[in-house]
């Protein structure tokens, strides 16, 4: 009988050593691969939201589809807070009775299809559709106003996510320069990239057509058919066909305004792109790096607006 205790208690204490260096190895490798709480943020006036990488690039379409149609600030506070609640910023194919999609439309109650309103950019322009009919959405509060489109059964949820909306919102519509970033690996680009008929890799002609279809008409350059040999600085990714240039002409209040919600936009769809730099307003992004940060050119000899970017954003690809 004492041997079989013996062995017992030597195999629960084995067993607890392992237990042991589980947790301290789980701990280890949690220390050395965990991130954020959120792939994402912003921060405005000491308030800060996180989301991860999903969340930001429904975030920013959100945004750039308001930019697009003219709508103001206000009108993305409104949405986000709504899609926030609704699904958590998630473009889900599931929900209470027959809602679906990022603010929980119901086709029951006349907003679509079941295929339109898991279409993000058809369920936001829904959305918005049904905002601007609420007259006076612009002075309301926001939860309100969400009520007024969504006549939900829990109408006060809204204001719960207030803070985080507005925050995320003025990031993103650009009126908090520097005020969005995203944790994304780096890396280095690759080499020898066929062009095509823009002059740009296919990846970087994908971020050209992809700003056109967000942000519609743009001023665009930095590129041109068969590629570009001149113009820019010694090293550029202009001369690989990895870069576009978006501009904003003249610098003034409101160009600088655009300007941030178009690199915003970038940063928080780098990972879908596969973008590797944004630099405007001389303040530069890169994954792998964190955040936003002062921008030192290589080279002064020149206009400072044209230099320090200024006037234009600058986006280049991995390849």
């Amino acid at each position: 009988m004492k041997g079989r205790v013996l062995v017992v208690a030597v195999c629960l204490a084995a067993l607890m050593l392992v237990v042991v260096i589980g947790v301290v190895v789980f701990n280890a490798v949690e220390d050395i691969v965990s991130g954020p709480d959120g792939d994402c943020s912003a921060t405005v006036d000491d308030h800060e939201v996180e989301i991860s990488g999903e969340q930001a690039e429904n975030a920013t379409l959100i945004a750039a589809i308001a930019i697009e149609r003219g709508l103001p600030a206000r009108a993305v506070s409104i949405a986000l807070a709504t899609a926030f609640q609704e699904s958590k910023l998630v473009n889900i194919d599931y929900g209470d009775r027959d809602s679906i999609g990022l603010f929980q439309q119901r086709p029951s109650q006349g907003w679509g299809t079941e295929e339109q309103i898991l279409d993000r950019e058809y369920a936001t322009n829904a959305f918005y559709d049904a905002l601007v009919q609420v007259d006076g959405y612009e002075n309301m509060a926001i939860t309100e106003a969400a009520q007024r489109v969504q006549r939900s059964a829990f109408p006060d949820a809204y204001a719960d996510h207030e803070a985080d909306a507005r925050a995320l919102a003025s990031a993103l519509t650009g009126f908090s320069p520097a005020a969005f970033s995203c944790d994304l690996d780096g890396g280095a680009p690759s080499a020898d990239e066929d062009l095509v008929d823009t002059g740009l890799t296919a990846r970087a002609d994908e971020v050209r057509t992809d700003l056109l279809t967000r942000f519609g008409e743009l001023d665009l350059g930095g590129f041109a058919p068969g590629g570009v040999s001149n113009g820019h600085m010694e090293g550029s990714a202009h001369y690989e066909g990895r870069a576009v240039d978006v501009f904003f002409r003249p610098v003034n209040d409101a160009n600088q305004t655009r300007g941030w919600a178009v690199a915003h936009y970038l940063v928080g769809n780098a990972a879908r792109l596969e973008i590797r730099t944004v630099i405007f307003d001389d303040r530069i992004w890169t994954a792998g790096r964190d955040g936003w940060r002062d921008y030192d050119p290589p080279e002064r000899d020149g206009s400072a607006e044209i230099l320090e970017h200024r006037d234009h954003v600058h986006v280049d690809v991995f390849g």
